[in-house]
C-alpha cells in the first residue's frame, strides 16, 4: 500500500524573514556599542521594564519564598529527575589514554566550558521547565559560571516560579531581561556576568536569530525553529489519547507542526474529528494557537505497514516522536531520526516537556537527522593530548617530514626534523 496523505499542511510562504534579521542585527550592534545602557533602553522599550537588571540576592530569596509549597515540590521533583538523567549522561563521557606506537602516548579529556548563558522563554507561557533543563544540565556538566535570563512582566519582573527554578538549579547570576538584549548581555558579559562560552535555551524568532548571528564568537546549543511533534499509532491506539497528544503540542504556537502517521484509517479519521473538538475546549490564547496550527501545520498520513510508518518518521526527523503501537522494542531498534522518543500510550511528550528527566531542548525542523538535543555533552569540550619519548619522536619526525614535503609544506618538514637533531 502506498503512503497516503489524508491531511496535508498548508505550504509555508517561500521568503526569508529579512525584517527579523535586520532588526536583530541593529540591536546587536547597538548593544555592542552602548553596552549596559543599550540593554536597559531595549528592556524599557520592548518589555516596559525599568527596574534593576540584576536580580539581587534579597529579591531572589523573596521570589522563592512566594512560590507555593506544592509548586515548589513539583519543581523539586522535576529538578531531581533532570539532574539524575544528566548525571547518568555525564557518567558515559569517559577519558582515555593509549600508547599509539611504542613511546607515543595520546589521550582524551573532557573539560566543561567556563561559562554558560541560559535563556528561559517568557511571553505567553512561563517556561519554568526550561530553567530546570538548561541550568541544571550546565551545573551537572561542571560549568563554573551560569547566567540565567528571562523576559520580565511589567512591574513584577521574572515570574516567581521561574526564579525559584533558576535558583534551585544553581544559577550564579539572574538577569531581569529577555529577548535579543538578554542574549547580547550574556554574550558580552554585561551586568557582572562572565562572557558566555555557550548560549543555550529556546526562544522566539528574534532570540533564535540573535544566537545564529553570534555563533562563532560564542557557541550555541542549536539553531531552533518552531517546536514539532509526530505520533506513530496502530490499531491498538486510542483516539482520545492520540488526539490529546497532538493537540497538546499544537498548543505551543500557530506555527508548530504536528503529524500523525498511522496504519489504521479508522484511527486517522477519528483523531482528525476529535482533535478539532478538543482544541475548542482549550482556554485562550491556547485555543487560537492550536486551532491555527492544526489547520495549517497538521498532517495525517496513512501508511501500509509499520516499516512504511518508520520510513515516514525518519524522513520527517521530528523533535518529539511518540509511538503508540505494538512491539515497542521493534520501534526502539528501528527508528533513527528524532530528538526524543516516547514509547507507549502511558508515555507522553508532556512528561518530557516538564518533569521526566531527559532534556526538552531538542532539534527542530528536521535537524534530528544529524544532531541530538541539549545534554551535558553540549557544555563539555572533548579535547586530546599527546606526549612522546625520544625513540617515538625520531620515527614520527622522519615520516612527518616526508609526508609534509609530499604536501608541499616545507615548514612542517623542518619543524619535524628539529626532533632529529
Amino acid at each position: 500500500m502506498a503512503i497516503t496523505y489524508i491531511k496535508r499542511a498548508v505550504p509555508r510562504p517561500v521568503f526569508e524573514d529579512n525584517n527579523v534579521r535586520d532588526i536583530v542585527h541593529v540591536m546587536l550592534q547597538t548593544i555592542e556599542r552602548e553596552g549596559e545602557e543599550g540593554v536597559r533602553r531595549y528592556a524599557k522599550k520592548l518589555d516596559g521594564w525599568t527596574g534593576d537588571i540584576v536580580l539581587s540576592d534579597l529579591d531572589r530569596k523573596a521570589a522563592c519564598a512566594r512560590v507555593p509549597v506544592e509548586l515548589k515540590e513539583d519543581i523539586q521533583f522535576a529538578h531531581a529527575n533532570i539532574r539524575r538523567f544528566a548525571e547518568a549522561q555525564k557518567a558515559t563521557m569517559g577519558e582515555c589514554e593509549i600508547e599509539v606506537i611504542p613511546g607515543l602516548i595520546a589521550g582524551q579529556k573532557q573539560i566543561p566550558v567556563s561559562s554558560a548563558g541560559c535563556y528561559v522563554p517568557g511571553g505567553r507561557y512561563s517556561h519554568v521547565a526550561s530553567a530546570l533543563m538548561t541550568v541544571t544540565t550546565a551545573k551537572v556538566a561542571g560549568v563554573q559560571h551560569i547566567t540565567a535570563v528571562s523576559p520580565t512582566r511589567p512591574e513584577t519582573g521574572i515570574p516567581d516560579p521561574i526564579v525559584y527554578a533558576m535558583d534551585l538549579s544553581g544559577a550564579d547570576l539572574i538577569l531581569n531581561v529577555g529577548g535579543v538584549q538578554a542574549i547580547a548581555a550574556m554574550a558580552q558579559g554585561l551586568f557582572g556576568a562572565k562572557p558566555a562560552d555557550i548560549l543555550v535555551g529556546p526562544g522566539n524568532s528574534y532570540v533564535a536569530e540573535a544566537k545564529r548571528m553570534l555563533f562563532g564568537s560564542v557557541g550555541i546549543d542549536m539553531f531552533a525553529g518552531p517546536t514539532d511533534s509526530l505520533v506513530i499509532a496502530d490499531n491498538t491506539a486510542e483516539v482520545e489519547t492520540v488526539a490529546w497528544d497532538l493537540v497538546s503540542q499544537a498548543e505551543h504556537g500557530a506555527d508548530s507542526p504536528v503529524w500523525l502517521v498511522t496504519t489504521d484509517k479508522d484511527l486517522a479519521q477519528g483523531v482528525m474529528h476529535r482533535a478539532q473538538e478538543l482544541i475548542e475546549t482549550l482556554p485562550e490564547p491556547n485555543r487560537s494557537a492550536a486551532r491555527q496550527a492544526w489547520a495549517e501545520r497538521a498532517e495525517v498520513i496513512l501508511a501500509g505497514s509499520r516499516e512504511e510508518a518508520a520510513q515516514v518518521s525518519d524522513r520527517y526527523a521530528p523533535e518529539h516522536l511518540q509511538v503508540q503501537a505494538e512491539d515497542l522494542d521493534w520501534w526502539l531498534g528501528r527508528l533513527s531520526a528524532y530528538g526524543s522518543l516516547f514509547l507507549g500510550k502511558e508515555t507522553t511528550v508532556s512528561f518530557g516537556d516538564k518533569t521526566s528527566g531527559p532534556n526538552h531542548v531538542l532539534p527542530t525542523s528536521g535537524a534530528a537527522r544529524y544532531t541530538g538535543g541539549l545534554s551535558v555533552h553540549k557544555f563539555t569540550k572533548t579535547v586530546t593530548w599527546q606526549h612522546c619519548n625520544a625513540a617515538a619522536s625520531k620515527e614520527l619526525a622522519l615520516r612527518t617530514a616526508r609526508l609534509s614535503r609530499t604536501e608541499g609544506m616545507e615548514g612542517h618538514a623542518k619543524a619535524a626534523e628539529q626532533r632529529l637533531l
